[in-house]
């Protein structure tokens, strides 16, 4: 079914504008705007509020956000959901929007993340190694087919498959293995700490700031680097501003926020 609008965000951000603050792009004469509407990846819910607080600090504006798997969002705005930035969790979904024409100059690559196994914290099924994962009776909790996590969850499995001592069958006893597919990470998350799940492939800050989750680290070798990237939407009214905006993102304020959550620098 075609989503005709961003969920009820997960997250939103509506603090008063900070009198005599100037806007960034905006002239003396002209009443800047108050607000901006942001659609995230599900994996900056974490830093969303401090990222939020911090620009309103700056711009004497607002963000309203909402957070879902970054395809969703894409799709969303294929469709004419209201947004002023897209922020995804990859690389692909704001180059679709580029390529189609409804991007407003070019994406602006801003953090990067890394994968970890997320378990329950008291592992009923004794999880000690990646290589577990594909033994029967293993329950993991994965994203949606078209969800970022799951192309790089994908590319993991793949090196694992070939790392000596791993069975010759990993990949499809893994994929066997999955009992639930989710709409997005933090979804994802959520079953492993609700104990519906032994395991999931997630990032690593999502897994950090859990509550109730253990780790099982992934070859050095297996890792992947998930880059994120931003762009603004070409149906915003406020142009400069949403530029402003994702610049910022990628400037020294924004990345000591995302830095302090875990996130890593966009290569």
């Amino acid at each position: 079914m075609t989503r005709r609008g961003p969920r009820l965000p997960a997250l939103a951000v509506a603090v008063a504008a900070v009198a005599g603050c100037s806007v960034p792009g905006a002239t003396a004469a002209a009443k800047p705007p108050t607000e901006l509407t942001v659609l995230a990846a599900a994996s900056l819910q974490g830093p969303l509020e401090r990222l939020a607080a911090a620009w309103q600090a700056t711009s004497g504006t607002t963000l309203r956000i909402a957070t879902d798997s970054s395809a969703a969002l894409r799709a969303q705005i294929e469709h004419g959901a209201p947004a002023d930035v897209f922020l995804s969790a990859d690389t692909t979904n704001p180059d679709v929007l580029a390529d189609a024409g409804l991007a407003d100059g070019d994406p602006v690559a801003f953090a990067a993340n890394e994968l970890i196994v997320a378990i329950p914290k008291d592992d009923p099924a004794g999880l000690e190694s990646p290589r577990d994962l594909a033994r029967p009776g293993v329950r993991i909790i994965a994203a949606g087919e078209e969800v970022p996590v799951t192309r790089y969850t994908n590319q993991v499995i793949e090196r694992l498959a070939g790392i000596e001592g791993y069975p010759a069958d990993f990949a499809s006893a893994y994929q066997a293995n999955v009992v639930s597919r989710e709409d997005n990470v933090r979804a994802v998350l959520a079953k492993i700490q609700l104990g519906e799940g032994d395991a999931g492939i997630v990032y690593v800050t999502d897994a950090r700031a859990g509550q109730g989750i253990d780790v099982v680290e992934l070859p050095r070798e297996a890792n992947v680097v998930a880059v994120y990237s931003g762009v603004v939407v070409k149906a915003t009214d406020t142009p400069a501003l949403a530029r402003s905006f994702l610049d910022w993102i990628a400037g020294p304020e924004g990345q000591a926020i995302l830095h302090e959550h875990g996130f890593l620098a966009a290569p």
